[in-house]
Order: structure tokens, then C-alpha cells, then sequence
């Protein structure tokens, strides 16, 4: 089967070549309850495996100059791939100004070699849905001895020492990880992180279990749960209808993104006419800024960002 696909549009990170590692079938440690894929047995390793040689030369097939990144990502948990190091050495030797991108659950960072191998990578994007073990074992549902309290170590000191984009991800499904008390402890993980942007999402393909997605509404509201200084960014826009707010005075809205940062299209979801004609003279009178995050556009206070360059 082939291993390559795309090139996909995505609007988190640009044109994306992606590299299928288990084309063939499903092969992961996590079976997520909101996993698109057909509910499946856990594992801990890929016994269905594509050579090295086969995914590079049929890469080299679809590779051009207008890919914005190689992003390795399966059906299933790409790190179990077992020659992972020796192709992220291969891609590093033929991409040129291509980023390359690996999207994962985090869980291998435990182990030694997966965590030196993602290091080689230009964009990381880790996800993290829940940090108690309770609720982590409810919604990933984990192979057998895989330990979140073991991860989460992992993922701080991975954050520490990485050198490139580094984004976290996490998915929140009705009535599971969308408590105050799982997004506090979130939050105070989150805390200790280096990243470059936290994407938050909810269900938006059919999952392979009985459970529902939350509103935009209500990841907007999610959102403010979380520390203002963290780059909180809603990726999702399932059951996006427009809130159509009213902010009466440019004082609200000045503090609406002193809280946290929107994009154009969460202001064109919240925002009501009369709000967005405020926002863009206060654009104009050099109010708000904007901000580019790891491939989007934030509008910010001017003020903030005069701080930062500051500091």
C-alpha cells in the first residue's frame, strides 16, 4: 500500500506531504475513544512494517518546493515504527527547506531513543488529552504499563531541551476531560511547558465509540479556563454557529484579547458586526496587533506585545 498522501491543506501548518507508517492497518498503544479508525487491540510495537528505502523513494516522487512540511504521522502511533531514527536521518538528508513534522501521542517519549530521535525533527506536535490516570486511562484507553504520570515527566523535560516548533494538542470529549478539575491539572502542566502553540479541538469525524464532541461555545469558554499566557489556540470548528457577541465599548474587547488572543475566524464566530467595525479601528489606531504563531494569525494588544519585545 502506499505509504505517501497528499499533499493536504491544513491550516495549522500549511501544505502537508504526509508519510502513512502503517498503511496496512491499524497499530497503536492508545484504542481513543474518538479515534476515527475501527475500535482495535493495543500494542506496544508495529509488526506490520514498511521499509526505510520503500517511503523515501516514493516520497521522492511527491516532494516539490512548495511543501510546507513532511508530516509523519499512521494508522495508529507513528513512533512505534522501529527504523523511526534512521528515517527522520534520511528526510533530514533530502528535504531541503521542507519542515518535517511528526504527530504523536506522546507516550514513547519514555523511551530514550524515540525522545533523542524527535529532537531531529523541525515541528513536534504532542498530544495530551487528560493528565490524571483516571481519566487518561477512560478516554486513550492505553496499552497495559503505560503510566501518564510517566509521560507528562517526559513531555516537560522533551519541552526543555527541543529546539523546534513544538506544539501540544488536546482533544476534549463531552462529559470526560472537559471538567474544571482535569483542565485545572492541565493547565498546571501546561504551565511548565515551552511550546510554541496549544491547539485545542473536540470530536469531528465519526469515533470509533459511543461518546460526543463539546460545542465551540463551549471550547471558546474552555478556553479561558486555562492561564492567559499560555498560546491557547481552538483548532476545532465542529458546531461552530456564530455567537455574534456584542462589545459595547473598546474596553471589552481589549480585555477580551488580553485574555486570550483570537484569530480571524474566532472573531468572525464571536464577534457581531457592530463589534467588528470596534476592533478594526482599534486595529487602525494601532490598539491590536497582529501576531503570527506557528503558521496563524493572532490579534493581540499592541500593548503586549511591545512587553514581550521588551523583556
Amino acid at each position: 500500500m502506499k505509504t505517501i498522501f497528499g499533499p493536504i491543506n491544513s491550516r495549522r501548518f500549511g501544505s502537508s506531504l504526509g508519510i502513512d507508517l502503517s498503511p496496512a492497518l491499524k497499530q497503536c498503544n492508545f484504542d481513543c475513544l474518538y479515534c476515527e479508525l475501527a475500535p482495535s487491540a493495543t500494542t506496544d510495537e508495529q509488526k506490520n512494517v514498511v521499509e526505510v528505502s520503500t517511503i523515501i523513494n516514493e516520497l521522492k516522487e511527491h516532494l516539490h518546493d512548495k511543501i510546507d512540511v513532511i508530516t509523519i504521522t499512521a494508522n495508529g502511533e507513528p513512533t512505534l515504527y522501529p527504523y523511526l531514527d534512521e528515517l527522520i536521518d534520511e528526510l533530514n538528508k533530502i528535504k531541503n527547506s521542507t519542515q518535517t513534522l511528526i504527530l504523536t501521542n506522546s507516550s514513547t517519549l519514555v523511551n530514550e531513543k524515540v525522545f533523542n530521535s524527535l529532537l531531529k525533527l523541525d515541528q513536534v506536535k504532542l498530544s495530551l488529552d487528560a493528565v490524571s490516570n483516571s481519566v487518561f486511562k477512560r478516554i486513550d484507553r492505553p496499552h497495559v504499563n503505560i503510566e501518564i504520570e510517566k509521560i507528562v515527566q517526559k513531555v516537560i523535560e522533551f519541552s526543555k531541551v527541543y529546539k523546534g516548533k513544538l506544539f501540544i494538542e488536546i482533544l476534549f470529549v463531552k462529559d470526560l476531560n472537559d471538567t474544571k478539575e482535569e483542565i485545572q491539572k492541565l493547565n498546571d502542566v501546561l504551565m511548565q511547558l515551552k511550546v510554541t502553540r496549544i491547539d485545542i479541538g473536540t470530536i469531528d469525524r465519526p469515533p470509533a465509540y459511543p461518546v460526543s464532541g463539546v460545542s465551540y461555545k463551549e471550547l471558546h469558554d474552555i478556553s479561558h479556563l486555562f492561564n492567559s499566557t499560555l498560546p491557547i489556540h481552538i483548532a476545532s470548528r465542529v458546531h461552530a454557529e456564530p455567537n455574534n457577541a456584542s462589545y459595547d465599548d473598546d474596553d471589552e474587547i481589549l480585555n477580551t484579547l488580553d485574555k486570550r488572543p483570537l484569530t480571524a475566524e474566532d472573531i468572525d464566530l464571536l464577534f457581531d458586526e457592530e463589534s467588528k467595525k470596534r476592533l478594526y479601528l482599534l486595529i487602525k489606531n494601532s490598539r491590536i496587533t497582529k501576531k503570527s504563531v506557528g503558521n496563524l494569525e493572532f490579534f493581540i494588544l499592541h500593548e503586549n506585545e511591545e512587553r514581550k519585545r521588551a523583556k
